[in-house]
């Protein structure tokens, strides 16, 4: 049974970043507490980003989970769509530089932007 929905902030053959989203199944444990299967992390991270914050465009160095602690956070694509995280929402950031690629900030990346007037307050969990 799936109850949670990981989205996936990737690259594309053509270096593009997307989101795709991927059911997570919770196929262990007993029935009164159904889990996943173990996810690998090898550290974490928090962050706290000011009213107003707003990135350039870029990609994630290393893939890693983002939850949000606290407050709103967009993230946008270069084709223009973009998806808003809340408090206890979550998604995989795997958009990374391709092999041998030189970044160019036209075609390459995401950026970021917190939303409201609560500062963001994220935890990055590498895995």
């Amino acid at each position: 049974m799936a109850i949670f929905t990981k989205t996936v902030l990737y690259t594309d053959a053509e270096g593009r970043a997307r989101f795709r989203d991927e059911p997570v199944e919770l196929a262990e444990g007993t029935p009164a507490v159904r889990l996943s299967t173990l996810l690998p992390a090898a550290g974490m991270q928090l962050r706290e980003s000011p009213v107003g914050f707003a990135s350039s465009f870029h990609c994630t160095t290393v893939p890693q989970w983002l939850v949000v602690l606290r407050g709103r956070m967009e993230i946008g694509l270069q084709d223009g769509r973009s998806r808003v995280f809340g408090p206890g929402e979550l998604f995989y950031s795997a958009d990374v530089l391709p092999e041998g690629a030189t970044f160019d900030a036209a075609l390459h990346g995401h950026c970021s932007r917190q939303l409201g007037d609560e500062p963001l307050v994220t935890m990055f969990v590498r895995g």
